[in-house]
């Protein structure tokens, strides 16, 4: 039976014909039936998939050379376009949208043979904590089925888990991606900003978007971080040049003594579970006896992160969903309108759900005559003040150190009512993406409810190396 541990080893299995690459995709097809009902996929390319497979095969067996991702099978979240593929950011109003063109940082995947098996289901337009919000429905977690996986890419935090696939894509705009890591047991990494190509990934807040990966090893997230990290000159907000560096040699950085803080506000924080923190300051005081420098400091921006990260976020979300309108793509009402704001009205009611209509709103709000100044104004000085502060903390600190989420993973339903209590719930992966940093999530920790929690550590923007070196370090400290 077909085991993936990394890439390297599933490379030496297919070159030493244990096993093809049309084996593996029917492995992972039985994996996703198997698992229908965690709800993970709203589409799976099967024909397409073993087409690609069995042509990569005959190549292989030609004796061409392979590539780095050659038969290296992967899920997408449902905001990335792929040409001639449905997208539909999980919501009504792009039911059935056929896209026209494919995402930049996927093609470069493409280009180096790797298998799209499906696009995974997330929160509708990356709206959500939960993976609850979806036109495809909710997905389960396959630690726990009453439990949430997180969100807004719980498909493809799940389908990793589940070993549905060998990586994922998924976005992050507030921790998008390292939540549902952290909920699942996985690794979720984000870049930093404009590390990777945004040209192609549907738009929530576009100065806080970031396509992330979910992934069992950092060498196979490392490996797909460099292959994404080309630039691309459709994206003006992405950094225009190739890393200097190859982020897939992290374990070669043996000499480096990694200078690490974490801020007391967010241990001391009266949302934080019990058993989190205590297992957390645990972590610290193992690695301040295995020689690494950490220190406490204070941080006293905490607790505007969150209201700041709204105000802006759902201002652009509402500037970026203008386009929805029914009338050029989309969902367009059959209910005979009587002018045009009508037509609009209706085809943007049905087409949204409740979470993004919300967000909608709240945009429209903090942007409108006599609360820009009051609202999006001041988040926007906050935001400031929080580049400022962290990039003087990551001029003296290699690493910051949080938790990821207050909790483990949250029964389904518990904060339906209250969205207020999901917002707050971001207090620890928002701060990434107000400052720009690079965030991963890691799988360290076993909480007494049986359910996984992490680790999040942070570098500098441009300095995705340091943070697969600390991530690589850390991991070699999990806890048994």
């Amino acid at each position: 039976m077909f085991e993936f541990s990394h890439i390297e080893a599933y490379h030496a299995q297919l070159q030493n014909k244990q096993t093809t690459c049309v084996a593996t995709v029917r492995h992972y097809l039985s994996q996703i039936e198997k698992n229908i009902e965690l709800n993970a996929f709203v589409a799976v390319f099967e024909e397409e998939a073993l087409a690609k497979a069995a042509q990569l095969d005959n190549a292989r067996n030609a004796g061409q050379p392979i590539k780095k991702l050659h038969g290296v099978v992967i899920a997408i979240k449902d905001v990335i376009c792929y040409k001639g593929h449905n997208v539909s950011a999980a919501s009504g109003i792009l039911k059935n949208f056929v896209s026209l063109y494919t995402a930049t940082a996927l093609q470069y995947l493409l280009d180096e043979d790797a298998i799209i098996i499906g696009s995974t289901n997330c929160d509708e337009f990356a709206m959500g904590s939960s993976n609850e919000n979806s036109a495809y429905g909710k997905v389960l977690n396959a630690a726990d089925k009453t439990k949430v996986p997180g969100g807004s890419s719980g498909g493809s935090a799940v389908a990793v888990q589940a070993n549905m696939c060998m990586l994922s894509l998924g976005s992050d705009t507030g921790g998008s991606v390292r939540q549902p890591a952290d909920f699942c047991g996985v690794i979720g990494l984000k870049p930093g900003y404009g590390r990777i190509s945004r040209y192609g990934l549907i738009a929530y807040a576009s100065s806080f978007d970031q396509i992330g990966i979910f992934g069992t090893t950092l060498q196979d997230v490392a490996l797909l971080l460099q292959i994404m990290s080309k630039p691309d000159k459709q994206d003006s907000t992405m950094l225009q040049t190739t890393p200097q560096y190859d982020v897939t040699g992290f374990k070669r950085l043996t000499e480096k003594k990694l200078r690490i803080c974490y801020f007391r506000e967010t241990l001391e924080h009266e949302g934080l579970d019990v058993e989190i923190k205590e297992q957390l300051q645990n972590y610290i005081s193992s690695l301040s006896a295995n020689g690494f420098q950490v220190d406490e400091i204070s941080f006293d921006l905490l607790d505007y992160i969150v209201p700041a990260y709204y105000v802006l976020t759902t201002a652009e979300a509402s500037s970026n969903l203008g386009r929805y309108d029914g009338i050029r793509y989309g969902h367009a009402a059959k209910k005979q309108s009587a002018n045009l704001e009508e037509f609009y009205s209706l085809n943007r009611s049905e087409g949204f759900g409740i979470e993004v209509k919300r967000r909608i709103m709240l945009g429209t709000f903090v942007l409108s005559t006599g609360y820009y100044d009051a609202y999006f104004s001041k988040a926007q000085k906050i935001r400031r003040m929080l580049v400022e502060k962290t990039n003087d903390v990551l001029d003296k600190y290699d690493i910051v150190i949080m938790p990821v989420s207050p909790t483990t993973a949250f029964p389904i339903g518990f904060n339906n009512k209250n969205p207020v209590a999901m917002y707050l719930a971001d207090i620890y992966t928002v701060f990434a993406n107000l400052t720009g940093i690079a965030a991963i999530a890691l799988p360290l920790f076993s909480h007494s409810n049986n359910l996984p929690f992490g680790l999040q550590i942070m570098s500098k923007s441009d300095n995705e190396l340091i943070l697969l070196k600390a991530a690589n370090d850390f991991m070699q400290m999990k806890p048994r």
